[in-house]
């Protein structure tokens, strides 16, 4: 079974709201074993709707939109749909009952606009909104599916959650479908799939699906397969068991799983302690520690060592090492790694040192060239990295490696 989805605003097109609604429900849509053919943004004018509702059931068994239900007149998705499927308005008495409820208790005072909301076409099915005034709608044509809802992200996701997904799992009778998400660390999508080239190959020949969902610093390999709940299971396991004996160095976690978590969790179950000492990072290992609840039981601090005059009176870098090796240098990394560890009193030290874009470099370290050391009572071992002139890519990436290499130095 395929679905589209359409995402209705102004606001979206111009790059003024981010669609975070398709992400979602493509996401939650394919675990229930739906396989999402297109997602379309458009603007909130009746003949764009009606051209890509018309469009996209061409091409798939649910269509579900997002937008264009709120109270004001630029808001025209409802009437729309009221139009192409003939039908009309009519008050939903237990809606309006909610909506003035929803007003009472915030003590907010309710307009007209607002209990119209409570209009729904005659020959949708209402889908609660437990979250705001604007209710989901469910049509069926054709033995197909249109599902409208509010575009704002946690109504959305409120009616989908409640409502929605487990009515057209039902609908469509969906298969089961099962999958993990492998995490991995480091390396390109092109390197970690020569590794594993035939495994994937493995793969197809049983109908086991694999997707390589490449982000900063790191590969997601989806491992999915549709049909019987047990059988499927057992096959997707087994898959993703093999797939740890081939690349274990690489692999942090599955799913949900941060390496940031992860590095702390070791860092906090063998009572080890970090501190880091970043200058082209500019503090983001720093960052990445502390978003994770509790990090003060093993990240003691950090020092943004930006500049050479820091570096060297906060780090105690010599002058004459900057001097004579450069600010960016394996040597400098290295007693970054080691002063910081010292200074701090921890176990390990994570130091930083590069240029990072999209100006600057030279003959022997180009932009994007970023030495990177961890510190820890064994030595000190470095790394130089190599990207291109994004900036902020640059800082990211290497962020990333510097927590994959200091959790594979814990873990050894």
């Amino acid at each position: 079974m395929y679905a589209s989805i359409i995402t209705i605003g102004d606001e979206i097109l111009i790059g003024q709201t981010i669609d975070t609604n398709s992400a979602w429900l493509g996401k939650n849509l394919s675990e229930i074993g739906m396989e999402l053919k297109q997602t379309l943004s458009i603007s909130d004018v009746p003949s764009e709707i009606i051209r890509a509702l018309e469009s996209s059931l061409e091409l798939s068994d649910l269509v579900i939109i997002t937008g264009g239900l709120g109270p004001t007149n630029d808001d025209l998705t409802k009437k729309t749909l009221v139009d192409y499927f003939g039908s009309k308005l009519v008050v939903n008495k237990t809606v309006l009952a909610g909506i003035e409820r929803y007003f009472s208790t915030r003590k907010l005072t309710i307009l007209d606009v607002h209990r119209q909301q409570a209009l729904l076409p005659e020959n949708a099915e209402k889908l609660t909104n437990n979250y705001g005034t604007a209710s989901g709608m469910w049509f069926e044509k054709d033995n197909k599916i249109i599902i409208s809802l509010p575009g704002v992200p946690n109504e959305m996701k409120g009616i989908m959650s409640e409502y929605g997904l487990d009515k057209i799992a039902d609908y469509f009778h969906l298969p089961s479908i099962y999958y993990r998400t492998v995490l991995t660390w480091g390396r390109g999508e092109s390197f970690i799939a020569s590794k594993i080239e035939e495994w994937e190959r493995g793969c197809a020949q049983e109908g086991v699906k694999v997707a390589y969902l490449p982000s900063e610093g790191m590969v997601k390999i989806r491992v999915s397969l549709k049909g019987e709940e047990l059988e499927v299971k057992e096959k997707v396991d087994q898959k993703v068991e093999a797939l740890y004996q081939l690349i274990p160095k690489y692999i942090f976690g599955e799913d949900n799983d941060r390496l940031e978590e992860k590095v702390g969790a070791i860092l906090r179950d063998k009572k080890l302690t970090v501190a880091s000492a970043e200058s082209c990072t500019g503090g983001y290992i720093a960052h990445l520690l502390t978003s994770v609840a509790g990090s003060s039981d093993y990240f003691i601090g950090s020092i943004v060592a930006y500049s050479n005059e820091i570096k060297e009176t906060l780090l105690g870098i010599s002058s004459e090492l900057i001097k004579e090796k450069g600010e960016v240098s394996e040597e400098v990394a290295a007693q970054m790694a080691i002063n910081i560890r010292t200074k701090m009193g921890t176990n390990y030290g994570i130091a930083t040192t590069g240029y990072a874009g999209p100006d600057g470099g030279n003959e022997r370290y180009p932009v994007g060239s970023i030495w990177i050391a961890i510190s820890s009572e064994s030595g000190v071992k470095t790394k130089l990295l190599s990207f291109g002139k994004a900036r902020k890519r640059n800082i990211k990436v290497s962020s990333i490696i510097c927590l994959g290499r200091l959790l594979k130095e814990i873990q050894e």
